[in-house]
């Protein structure tokens, strides 16, 4: 690994300045074939008390991109997002959501993932897919 390559510890910065720690999302389980995350329904709802639409793209997008990350690392690139989707089947109003992130396709330039959200009742909640390119880091500018 070279000096402008990401690290792990990198790609997950001061917590309190970050969406996912805002939104109270944790990391419960990684291996390279699963990752799981949580995110309460609290603080998370739309005006309706339901669990913000948006809300479940985040913790979609935030287990996927580490995933993503953790893949691109291994290779020596970086992971940036492409798209993301998300298809809502129910809602959550109170409790825990639980995201679990596994490889789709994971290739030397693009890497795609499933996000399944779960309430608390084991429900499927959303179903999300997310994809990011792979690319080699950019080489700092050369100073004058």
């Amino acid at each position: 690994m070279t000096e402008t390559q990401p690290r792990m510890a990198d790609l997950m910065p001061a917590a309190e300045e970050q969406l996912w720690a805002k939104m109270g999302i944790e990391i419960t389980d990684a291996d390279p074939n699963r990752l799981v995350g949580t995110m309460p329904v609290a603080g998370n709802r739309q005006p309706y008390g339901l669990l913000h639409g948006g809300a479940n793209a985040v913790l979609a997008e935030t287990l996927g991109s580490i995933a993503a990350a953790i893949h691109a690392e291994e290779r020596g690139r970086i992971a940036l997002g492409l798209e993301l989707s998300c298809t809502h089947h129910r809602s959550a109003t109170q409790g825990v959501v639980t995201g679990v992130c596994t490889p789709l396709h994971v290739g030397g330039t693009v890497a795609t993932f499933e996000i399944a959200i779960s309430d608390d009742t084991g429900n499927r909640i959303c179903t999300a897919r997310l994809t990011c390119v792979l690319r080699e880091p950019r080489k700092p500018a050369k100073s004058t």
